[in-house]
């Protein structure tokens, strides 16, 4: 048995500390991110001293060190000893409506009304009394704020609890990949935010190659990569929209491949390679943020494809499409199924452009001959991979088979 693990345990000859090549480690400093860590910290110290502060809005893509340099900033506010805040951070990935954030502070903060039970109105009232009570301010981080269902309630909640308390307050930070996410909230809720905004720029390749090599000088075995991959590394992640967890995912899978192939430095090759797996990584964790509706949309691409198509394109080859209008009618009927009203053609046509700018799909104009002209439309990753995604993350348990798992 022992023969059997013993590879499992063996030294590795590329890693040195895989921790630091993860998306998720925040190290000491974060290179060329000191502005947006100065004025995240600018825009915290109101509440720091008790009083209320602006609500902060923090947008940029995916990759650019929203997270991390909040993170940062939250690990520095709690070596503070004394301070007038208590802070709670939420991935709304997670917690996705407004009774789960509501119930992650209480979890946070008041253990005692975190179980179940307890409605929307007895948490909202506890926690009114509990910042009451001394008057502290608490600020909720909400990363990935786009993610909640029912955001308008939510923002609504936390912004008019102000008025609510005589002493205290609630400060809200907001992590989000998309600018236009507050297009969606109803005026009621704009009119309670008093707010500011801070946008993350993309890392160019430069930024990239020296966030790598750094990384790389403890992740790995001196002298297992050199620069010459870490910039290619690098150059292809700003190419892709200058996303650092794109770049960390790159080499880091290199470093898997280099390993596998008892090779002792990690080449170019390994490079272009990792590359793929890790464009496929970051699609996947995309199609879990869409909208419910886009991913239906994408769920019957998914299911379309799996059983063929019926169009091809002369100057394509072998390759084949479908028509956007039968994915159309499949969306609708999918939707139908599970008791959601499907969206109207117009938010359809904007979802297909969504998924297509996002390259999760390709879409080409039919021209003429092919029921007038529509649109042909290829999903760009393999059909039942995206299917168990989508399922994965959209639906209940039993849906799936009870009403839309095709036969």
């Amino acid at each position: 048995m022992e023969e059997h693990f013993s590879e499992l345990f063996k030294e590795s000859g590329i890693f040195a500390n895989r921790e630091v090549l993860s998306p998720h480690y925040i190290p000491q400093h974060l290179l060329f991110r000191d502005k947006q860590i100065a004025d995240i910290e600018k825009a915290v110290t109101p509440s720091l001293r008790g009083e209320r502060g602006r609500n902060l809005f923090i947008y940029g893509k995916t990759g650019a060190g929203k997270t991390s340099c909040m993170k940062w900033v939250m690990d520095r506010i709690r070596e503070i000893p004394v301070i007038r805040a208590k802070i709670t951070y939420v991935n709304c990935r997670i917690y996705n409506s407004r009774y789960r954030v509501l119930g992650k502070i209480a979890s946070d903060h008041m253990p005692i009304y975190a179980k179940r039970g307890f409605g929307v109105t007895d948490i909202y009232e506890k926690m009114i009394n509990w910042i009451e009570e001394d008057g502290k301010i608490l600020i909720a981080v909400l990363d990935e704020i786009d993610m909640i269902r029912d955001l308008d309630d939510l923002i609504y909640t936390l912004a008019r609890a102000n008025s609510d308390m005589k002493s205290g307050g609630i400060t809200m930070i907001g992590i989000s990949n998309k600018v236009s996410f507050k297009d969606v909230l109803d005026p009621r809720s704009l009119s309670t935010l008093y707010e500011n905004e801070l946008v993350f720029p993309p890392y160019n390749s430069v930024e990239l190659a020296s966030i790598l090599k750094d990384r790389a000088a403890s992740g790995f075995k001196k002298g297992v990569i050199e620069d010459e991959s870490l910039n290619l590394a690098a150059a292809i992640a700003a190419r892709e929209g200058g996303d650092a967890r794109f770049a960390l995912k790159i080499i880091s899978k290199a470093g898997e491949l280099a390993e596998e192939r008892g090779s002792k430095a990690i080449g170019t090759e390994e490079i272009q390679e990792a590359s793929k797996f890790a464009e496929e990584d970051i699609a996947y964790e995309i199609i879990n943020t869409l909208p419910d509706h886009q991913r239906l949309v994408l769920y019957a691409i998914a299911i379309m494809s799996t059983h063929g198509s019926r169009y091809k394109r002369l100057d394509q080859g072998d390759e084949s499409f479908l028509l956007s209008g039968d994915i159309f009618s499949r969306y609708s009927s999918l939707a139908e199924s599970l008791g959601k009203e499907p969206k109207s053609s117009r938010l359809y046509r904007k979802y297909i452009a969504d998924l297509e700018m996002q390259g999760i799909i390709t879409a080409y104009e039919s021209g003429k001959g092919i029921r007038g002209h529509t649109r042909m439309i290829k999903l760009s990753y393999n059909p039942s991979r995206v299917k168990e995604v989508v399922e994965k993350g959209l639906f209940k348990e039993g849906e799936v088979e009870g009403y839309i798992k095709p036969s």
